[in-house]
């Protein structure tokens, strides 16, 4: 579990700075990548995500039917898009607003993302009432 954070937090951290340095020495082809290259950090999330659930195959009293994979994928898509439009767009506030200038850049988007991270940490136990409901349901 610890190797799956480490690998994703070195690769976040790497793009960020290969964001920066492409920001700062090559301004036209920072434009023209847009907002794929911090995309490569939610896909490090999406990784994750996979390899947990293959966390959950190698047991095979743990095989997950196809309603848990499901639940998994639908509810796992929905809220990686709702964080990608969610950063997206404070992003894009980010860069009409008047933000100190040690902040800028990289440094207001991880306080935003850490800021968004607490948020969603409200929803922490949230999957044992989903799974409560699912098994009533299939029953």
């Amino acid at each position: 579990m610890l190797s799956y954070i480490i690998y994703i937090f070195v690769i976040a951290s790497s793009v960020q700075f290969v964001e920066l340095y492409v920001r700062r020495f090559f301004p036209p082809l920072y434009k023209s990548f847009g907002v794929f290259l911090p995309l490569i950090t939610t896909n490090c999330a999406i990784l994750f995500a996979s390899l947990e659930v293959l966390k959950h195959m190698q047991d095979p009293a743990d095989l997950w039917g196809l309603p848990q994979a499901l639940t998994l994928a639908v509810g796992g898509g929905l809220g990686f898009t709702l964080a990608i439009s969610l950063m997206a767009g404070i992003r894009e506030e980010l860069d009409l607003c008047d933000v100190p200038r040690p902040l800028r850049g990289a440094g207001i988007a991880l306080v935003v993302a850490g800021i968004m991270a607490m948020a969603f940490m409200g929803f922490t136990g949230a999957e044992k009432g989903v799974e409560t409901a699912l098994s009533s349901l299939l029953r």
